[in-house]
This record gives C-alpha cells, structure tokens and sequence, in this order.
C-alpha cells in the first residue's frame, strides 16, 4: 500500500482477502484528539430488520466505538420509529436514513456493513443481496429453511471476499469457550458422547384473519413464503418461528445456539457427521405447525457422538460427558459434576494448551474483522457446518429412519428423498433466489 492512511470507503470495499491478511494499526491521524476513532473512518452500518432482535442488535453496535449506524430497513413502521428514537438517543448523527424496501439499503453507496435480523423465510434472498453489492454482513441465526440456501450464501460471501459474522454469540461467552476447551484438552477423560437441549415448540389454536393494520407492509412482510390471512400473531418472534412457512421451528431456531457449541467443543467445526438418525413428534392442529419434540443422534467418524433433543429429554445448553466426569454449561453458568473442578489451576481458563478462538464481543469482533481482515470468530464455514445439524435432525425425524452423510460432498449417500429435503423451496412471484454474481 502507497500510503499508510486508507480512506474509510476505500477500506471497507476492497476485497479483504490476501491482501489484508496483516492487522492494520490505525496511524494517529485516523483518530480523533479523544483517542477515539474518526468520523471519516468509522464503519457504516445499516440495520436491515429491527424488531426485538434488531433493535438489541442496533444498540450493541451503537455502543461501539467506530461505528456509526447510517440507515434503519424495515416493513412495520413501529419498528422504524422505536429504533429512530433509540439511536437518536445513543449517536450524535442525526442524517439517519429509513428504507422500507431492503434493495434501497443494500444499494446505498454509504452503507459498509449490514446487520440483518429478520424472520427465518427472509434471510437468503436480502442477505444474498447485500453480498453481491459488496456488503460485509452480521447475520443473525439460523442461516436459511434449507442447507442449499445456506451453501448459497457461502458460495457468495467467498466469491464476493465477504467479512461474514454469524450471530451465534455463544461463541463469544467465556462460559462456552472454556468449557468447550475444557474438554477439548482431556480434562474431563475422554470424551464419550455431547448432549444437547433446547425448547422444544408448542402446539396454538388457528389464528384467526384480522384486517392488515396501516403500519406495516403484510405483503412485503410475507415475501417468498405461502400467502396466508393476516393475524398479529404472525409478526411476534414467538409464534412466526414456529410456523413452517416461515422457519423450521425451535429445533433450527433455538438449536443452532447451542448445536453450535456442541460442533465446536467437538472438534467438528470443519466437517460434519456421517450419520443420522431421530423421532418428533408434531403438532395435530393449530397454525404453529413446527416440531415439538424431538430426540436426534449423529455419529461422526473421528469424534464423539452428539444427542440432541428438547430440554425435556436433556437439561438446556450442552453437557461433555467424559470417561471420568462431565461438565454441563449453559448461558452464564458452567456446572462440572465434581466439586472444586474449575478452582483447580490446572483446569483454569488461561491455563490450558489447547485454546479456541477467542472473542470478549460478538459484535466488536465482527468490526474488528472488518477492519483487519481478519477470520471472526463465527465465519461462513463453521456457520454452514453448525445449522447443517439443525437441518439434518428434522430431515432424519421427517424420514424416519437413520441416514447416512457424506460430510465431504455434503449430501445424503444414496438417498434421493432425503437428498430432496436439502433444497430450498419456491419462493412464492415475484421473489427469487439471486444468482450468484
């Protein structure tokens, strides 16, 4: 490079592959007389879905020094207003832009980075977007309804030499890490078997139609999925993740936290099981229509087994099940079987030799890989091979019979119906899964 300072635009836009390897050290030029990163040099965010999720999203990037959040994206006008408000309230910038439509953000010469939180049946299409334009992207978990997507989405962000940050933040939670580490180095024996429990779903009455009210954009809100009558319900986390048409249920939504860990701690995070097999049971009636229960195991060819399950069959968050002990951690808390365990110095978090990647903040690691061209700590590779276990779990139990993996080829081996499940479904015109540019 000619020049030690790069203008911010010229940055975030080049490709940040080989040729950003290295950190780059801001020279003191780029920083303001506070020590804090200059406004010419701050990462451009733009906010694609801020409901709950989104919103929550916002304010942690907010926080953040070098970020400045340029542009809001949502159909429900409640959404725009509460997070106009919100970031009014935390940022000194008061240009922020508000799209409806997200092909005017992902098109917005200004914006860098985007953080997309939206439900399950949107992620593919405005994420597969954003990447051909350039845009480094935060993206919220699980990946998409079906593992071609996903691979479609990573096909993108190598080709297009993307910053991917998956919103697994577990990753960056000392709890998970240390124990995932924990067994990693022997400290529990060698490891038998990794047991996994999230929520499982829940059985509701239909919903019934109500008139679509003026502040949100049903149409648009519906996009590639099935037409359907509008009930509020549908808008609520809660319930539209438990719809078939719009997510694969707590099985994907609520299992990639913790499936995510359990691949991670497993030494399987760049491959994947060679078998699978499960049971469920489904709602008989109700507009939630997505597994409720569930008991799901894979075998790996070189790594312990993974049983997964809702929580009434394993406790919630993930336990090692070692030879000599186990552990189970959950959020904010790891529980060894045996007393004094983590006050040994030899079991202590610094002191072990095989260490993962580590991560104080989910979302300053995803800035900083930006900045750095660096590998977050949840990149495009581990995402796929952590939400393949989701996808996979409902496939074995929709077909009821165990299945055989090629994690290599990523496919079922000699299984044309299972092999079907794998693709995405059509989208409802004029939606359609972009080409990858």
């Amino acid at each position: 490079m000619k020049q030690s300072l790069i203008s911010r635009r010229e940055f975030v836009t080049k490709a940040t592959g080989a040729a950003l390897a290295f950190p780059t050290i801001l020279p003191a030029s780029a920083l303001g007389r506070d020590g804090k990163v200059a406004p010419s040099e701050r990462i451009n965010m733009g906010m694609l879905g801020v409901g709950a999720r989104g919103l929550g999203n916002t304010r942690n990037f907010l926080g953040l020094d070098g970020v400045r959040i340029g542009a809001i994206c949502d159909v429900n006008q409640t959404h725009l207003s509460r997070a106009s408000q919100a970031i009014s309230e935390q940022s000194e910038s008061n240009d922020l832009k508000s799209y409806t439509d997200f092909r005017e953000l992902n098109a917005d010469p200004s914006i860098d980075a985007i953080m997309m939180a939206l439900p399950v049946h949107w992620h593919t299409i405005p994420s597969l977007d954003a990447i051909a334009q350039g845009k480094h992207i935060y993206y919220e978990k699980p990946m998409a309804l079906s593992l071609k997507e996903a691979q479609m989405v990573r096909a993108a962000v190598k080709k297009h030499n993307i910053i991917f940050q998956f919103g697994t933040q577990q990753r960056s939670s000392i709890y998970f890490r240390w124990a995932s580490e924990l067994a990693m180095n022997g400290r529990l024996g060698e490891i038998q078997k990794i047991e996994v429990g999230v929520p499982g779903g829940e059985v509701s009455e239909e919903f019934p139609e109500e008139p679509i009210p003026e502040w949100v954009d049903w149409e648009r809100w519906s996009g590639p999925a099935p037409s359907a009558p509008f009930n509020e319900k549908r808008l609520k986390r809660s319930f539209h993740e438990l719809i078939a048409d719009y997510s694969l249920g707590m099985i994907s939504c609520w299992g990639i936290h913790h499936m995510d860990i359990a691949n991670w701690g497993n030494g399987t995070d760049s491959t994947g099981p060679v078998s699978v097999e499960g049971t469920g049971n489904f709602p008989k009636t109700g507009t939630c229509d997505t597994v409720l229960d569930w008991r799901v195991r894979f075998e790996f060819e070189k790594a312990p087994p993974i049983e997964f399950s809702d929580q009434g069959h394993h406790r919630m968050g993930v336990k090692y099940v070692g030879d000599q002990s186990s552990l189970h951690v959950t959020r904010g808390a790891i529980n060894p079987e045996s007393k004094g365990f983590l006050r040994d110095p030899y079991n202590k978090e610094d002191a072990l030799p095989t260490r993962l990647p580590v991560s104080a903040n989910h979302y300053r690691d995803f800035i900083d890989a930006i900045r750095n061209g660096s590998q977050p700590i949840a990149p495009i590779d581990s995402a796929v091979r952590s939400d393949t276990l989701c996808q996979l779990a409902l496939i074995a139990i929709k077909c009821g019979r165990k299945l055989q993996w090629d994690p290599k080829k990523e496919q079922f081996v000699n299984d044309a119906r299972a092999n079907g499940m794998l693709q995405p479904r059509k989208p409802r015109s004029p939606w359609k899964l972009p080409q990858i540019a």
